[in-house]
């Protein structure tokens, strides 16, 4: 599971310019920008979910081949439904604090500049709330594998366990870093966009 479709829906737009931003043109699309805004992120919370429930899906036919030496996958599982619940809170929490059409400009506006910050947040901690379960759920799979099949040692096959953990470390990797990267390249610039509007509008108010 990573970000990578709520980085995707982003990408039909062109990069946010940032705090140079005209204010006539950020005005003429913003209504726009913001429904594409909340598309990716329902493209993101429904992708995640659904994910980690066929992960959930394949740890039970796992630890149900098992029986109950397959105990731990119920850590991993209860870890995997955890971030995939997260992403569901996300969606409703999305929709509670969703204005409706008729709504003023201004408060669309710091709606949408609550939402970015609170899109920030998220982004900056991914590793504590997202990262993190998946990894040790990973870990607890590969520990029940080992477990179920002592004629493997990994010390005495140093090779295989090293290339597993080169992987899953890259695979880690670049999960963070198309974070930070839409971070540092769609986040923040369109969150300067949106406090520069604003301020704007609450000059003429």
């Amino acid at each position: 599971m990573n970000w990578s479709d709520y980085e995707a829906a982003w990408r039909r737009q062109e990069l946010p310019v940032g705090i140079g931003a005209d204010l006539s043109t950020l005005r003429a699309t913003f209504e726009a920008k913001s429904r594409t805004m909340y598309g990716a992120l329902l493209v993101r919370d429904l992708a995640e979910s659904g994910a980690g429930l066929v992960v959930v899906g394949a740890y039970v036919f796992f630890w149900w081949q098992l029986k109950a030496a397959g105990w731990p996958m119920a850590i991993a599982i209860a870890l995997i439904l955890g971030v995939s619940g997260f992403f569901v809170r996300e969606r409703l929490r999305a929709r509670r604090m969703r204005l409706g059409a008729d709504a003023p400009l201004l408060a669309k506006v710091e709606a949408d500049i609550a939402e970015l910050r609170h899109q920030r947040r998220l982004l900056r901690t991914v590793w504590a709330w997202y990262l993190a379960p998946c990894a040790v759920a990973i870990a607890i799979q590969v520990a029940v594998i080992i477990h179920r099949l002592p004629s493997w040692d990994p010390l005495r096959e140093p090779a295989i366990f090293l290339a597993f953990f080169a992987f899953f470390a890259l695979v880690f990797w670049f999960a963070w870093h198309i974070n930070r990267r839409a971070l540092r390249k769609r986040i923040q610039p369109r969150l300067d966009e949106l406090e520069k509007l604003r301020d704007d509008l609450l000059s003429e108010s």
